[in-house]
């Protein structure tokens, strides 16, 4: 049974394409302890794309973060040091015709709900961009 408790983890990876499966391993470890294997196979597929869109078009480190609400809402998280905002997702019919470009298209098509927000700490920049599992848009 999924906990009622909220939790919350970051995963602060180095820009290398190899941190998104340690990203995508790391989360499937989670939702285990926390019995949610259920949102497995969606939030890895989430997850995947969201860092991959990070490490890939960005050039300083990332950050993979998973929030859970205690309430049933699974929000799943990319940070990177880019504040520019992210390309607005394709159709997803025109989308999975190309091998490029189709990572928030899949987000939007799988996600309850998703977004960005730029951030700035400490002089540091950058933006987030999330989707969420367990809640009707």
């Amino acid at each position: 049974m999924p906990e009622t408790e909220p939790w919350e983890y970051s995963l602060y990876i180095p820009n290398d394409p190899r941190a998104v499966t340690v990203c995508r391993r790391t989360l499937r470890l989670v939702l285990a302890l926390h019995h949610l294997g259920h949102l497995t196979d969606v939030a890895e597929l989430l997850a995947t794309e969201l860092v991959t869109n990070a490490v890939r078009h960005t050039k300083g480190p990332a950050a993979l973060r998973v929030r859970w609400s205690g309430s049933g809402v699974l929000r799943i998280g990319a940070w990177d040091a880019d504040p520019s905002p992210p390309e607005p997702p394709r159709p997803f019919e025109r989308a999975v015709e190309r091998e490029e470009g189709r990572g928030l298209a899949l987000v939007r098509a799988c996600a309850d709900v998703w977004g960005w927000q730029p951030l700035a700490r400490e002089g540091n920049r950058g933006k987030y961009v999330w989707c969420e599992l367990g809640r009707t848009a």
